[in-house]
């Protein structure tokens, strides 16, 4: 089974396929419609290598310079604490979520509340908030 197959699941942990979860926004098809899948979206890009969307998607005032992924970080799973804002109306939002990976063979934890804002209709990643030990 390849990554772009309908059925692969994606790594965002949703529990739906990748070609119906993450990879659209990815790919510039749609506009993530929430914080909540943006940050999996962002997840998914982090834990697929896709550096462009996640330079894209970061806000200007904020994004670094340069963005190099480290080849050997697999990332494993994601679990959602909490999210706030982000509604219909809202142009602000916040998700709190673990992330783990594993590099070199020992596993990681990231504990981060991460927060967005909308503009034109698309939210972008400003800024994370590292939350102590990992959850």
């Amino acid at each position: 089974m390849t990554r772009d197959e309908p059925t692969t699941p994606c790594p965002c942990n949703s529990g739906y396929p990748l070609q119906s979860c993450c990879a659209p926004y990815i790919a510039g098809l749609a506009p993530a419609p929430t914080p909540l899948a943006f940050m999996r979206s962002r997840y998914t890009a982090y834990a697929l290598g896709k550096v462009e969307y996640l330079k894209a998607t970061w806000h200007p005032d904020t994004r670094p310079a340069s963005l190099t992924l480290d080849p050997g970080q697999r990332w494993i799973g994601l679990s959602i604490l909490e999210t706030s804002g982000g509604e219909a109306n809202d142009d602000t939002g916040t998700v709190e979520f673990v992330a783990r990976y594993k590099v070199g063979g020992r596993a990681h934890r990231q504990r981060e509340r991460s927060r967005f804002v909308r503009q034109d209709g698309r939210w972008l990643y400003v800024e994370g908030e590292l939350k102590g030990p990992g959850g």
